[in-house]
């Protein structure tokens, strides 16, 4: 996309962060915070603030159930998603409390809730219970079936565009400067210390920077392809919207219990702060970046898609996996099927066309599905190379990690 700089930026400054999704503005805002007077710019490629990954999502705060415990994703959300609940009440930004219902559909599936239920209390998850039987479930959501569900009642939903633009707001009003429409081409390190930029239009030097980029994480690896270990590679995730009166069928958050071996959650029903309630998503690889368009190619993704060695092998090991994802995004039946097996009244003539978005999933070597957070430092530049769900949960808090990181090395 070709946009014109919203402004110009400056020439020099202490910090600049590429991107200026949720990650990029809440760090931003947190250094900001924390070193008055430092001169920040943000630059983001797009017109507008958020206008990926941190606009196109589910909309869900993830109290913090799935993760490992000790992992980053694990103390990130937990510690995310009580600072961002609390920043959007401070600020008058929509939120939900609505709960979640994780539901196991038969007795196979309650070793894998159990170890759900273990990793939730391992990891301080307020309010976490487990309901056994139909009864305790109909309960809180009448219309879903299960032989038994853990329920998550701090688990909400956020407007997280909402959120964005109000940190953006408190960059600027703290002497910060977030230029958008101005994508950032290279980065390279000084000959004399710290970072040059080349944008579309001219240079800017800053003592440190921070990526945080998202799909475009390993494009900008010091103007270098991506370090021989990770590939980002694009997965379109497209929900169905529930018709009246079949959205009258879920209150909140309705969940499966996912494939422990990938890191993606599942057919889901969601109630968004709007109200509307969507079904899904679908994860499919797809040709482009930013392919909200299922039709959208753009080559040189595709290309570095389809070189990357790890794609063919993770391609191998979930093909049975691909088909039943390809299934659910051409057919509103198959999608309604595995929405029924917990919500049984769903049919394919309640679902209507619904939104999409694009995760960007680091992928090794090997095939390999990386899940959690992942950074890397290079002189002056510190990437934040895998920033999947639930970064948007968690980037107050992702956002201090960062800044520690920045001041430990100096700034």
């Amino acid at each position: 996309m070709s946009t014109t700089p919203s402004s110009t930026p400056p020439a020099d400054c202490d910090l600049v962060v590429v991107g200026a999704g949720l990650v990029g503005l809440a760090t931003a805002r947190e250094l900001l915070r924390r070193r008055p007077g430092l001169r920040v710019v943000v630059l983001e490629r797009e017109p507008e603030v958020a206008w990926h990954q941190s606009r196109h999502n589910s909309g869900v705060l993830h109290a913090g159930i799935y993760y490992a415990p000790g992992s980053l994703k694990a103390r990130l959300s937990v510690a995310g998603s009580r600072a961002l609940a609390a920043f959007c009440e401070e600020r008058g930004i929509g939120f939900v409390r609505s709960g979640k219902l994780i539901v196991a559909t038969d007795s196979s599936q309650l070793p894998a809730l159990a170890e759900l239920e273990r990793r939730g209390h391992a990891n301080g998850v307020a309010g976490l219970r487990r309901l056994d039987g139909p009864g305790a479930i109909a309960e809180l959501e009448p219309h879903v079936r299960g032989v038994a569900a853990l329920h998550s009642p701090n688990t909400g939903v956020v407007d997280f565009l909402g959120v964005a633009r109000v940190l953006a707001d408190d960059v600027r009003e703290a002497g910060g400067a977030v230029v958008t429409g101005c994508a950032v081409e290279r980065l390279t390190e000084a000959s004399g210390g710290g970072v040059d930029l080349t944008y579309a239009g001219g240079r800017l030097r800053a003592r440190r920077a921070v990526v945080c980029a998202g799909a475009w994480s390993d494009v900008l690896m010091d103007g270098r392809p991506s370090q021989p270990d990770v590939r980002i590679v694009a997965f379109r995730g497209a929900y169905r919207t529930l018709r009246e009166p079949a959205a009258q069928l879920v209150r909140g958050l309705v969940y499966p219990v996912p494939d422990p071996a990938l890191p993606f959650l599942g057919v889901h029903l969601t109630r968004g702060v709007d109200g509307e309630v969507h079904v899904g998503p679908t994860a499919l690889l797809v040709g482009a970046r930013d392919a909200y368009d299922l039709r959208r190619i753009v080559p040189g993704d595709l290309l570095a898609t389809l070189r990357w060695p790890g794609t063919w092998r993770m391609a191998r090991r979930w093909w049975r996996t691909g088909l039943s994802e390809l299934r659910g995004a051409i057919s509103p039946r198959a999608l309604a099927a595995g929405a029924r097996r917990f919500v049984p009244e769903l049919t394919a003539e309640d679902l209507l066309p619904g939104p999409a978005g694009v995760r960007a999933q680091a992928i090794g070597r090997d095939g390999a599905l990386i899940d959690d957070f992942v950074f890397s430092d290079s002189g002056p530049t510190l990437h934040v190379r895998n920033a999947p769900s639930p970064a948007a949960t968690s980037c107050l808090a992702l956002g201090a990690a960062i800044a520690d990181r920045v001041e430990q090395r100096g700034i």
